[in-house]
């Protein structure tokens, strides 16, 4: 087998150490803010159609503190309406809370409003991810008429040559990764059909 060039001395010069500080900020919170109904639908659309966590969504949106500068320092000592706001805790990085909670302070900006208004710069992609919805759809008609012509076509092997034939088995075991596959794509635009009903405040 052939060796390593670098031992483990290199690598622990290389490579940087992450400090208790980086592990801790890390670390998942809860945290509450009263947000619109169309901001909260925003966050949760966003997380089923990329498959990502709400949590990385919140990441995402705070690492650029320079962004969310410019953004309190148009919403210094604006009053917020919490009128018809839901209440709701997400989960969020340590971080992430510890720059909205620094910057909100500084530039005496309404917590809720940087994070309002920080979601709704995600709101083009929310927009091609409903273009993307529809597509989707189109297209999972042509999978289940394709499916549906791989279940009869087994159905017909399995008359011409018996159930026991060894083709028979090499189609039955492609339909049935079929199946679970088609299965998981219906299911993923099912979930994905909230995106149908948002609209943006």
């Amino acid at each position: 087998m052939k060796k390593s060039k670098y031992n483990q001395k290199d690598i622990d010069i290389f490579l940087p150490r992450p400090t208790t500080l980086d592990l801790r900020g890390r670390q998942s919170v809860r945290a509450t803010f009263r947000l619109s109904e169309a901001c909260i639908d925003a966050i949760s659309i966003l997380s089923a159609q990329l498959g990502i966590k709400q949590k990385s969504i919140f990441d995402h949106l705070m690492e650029n503190a320079q962004v969310l500068k410019n953004m309190a320092r148009d919403l210094e000592n604006t009053e917020f309406d919490r009128h018809e706001r839901i209440q709701k805790t997400f989960v969020i990085s340590r971080r992430s809370l510890s720059f909205l909670d620094m910057i909100s302070s500084e530039h005496n900006a309404p917590r809720d409003a940087l994070v309002e208004y920080s979601v709704r710069r995600l709101l083009p992609i929310i927009a091609k991810e409903r273009i993307k919805h529809e597509k989707r759809k189109d297209l999972l008609a042509e999978i289940s008429n394709h499916f549906a012509k791989g279940e009869r076509l087994l159905a017909k092997a399995d008359e011409m040559l018996g159930s026991d034939d060894p083709i028979v088995h090499k189609l039955q075991t492609a339909m049935s990764v079929y199946k679970n596959a088609f299965g998981d794509i219906a299911n993923f635009i099912e979930r994905g059909k909230m995106i149908e009903k948002f609209r943006a405040e």
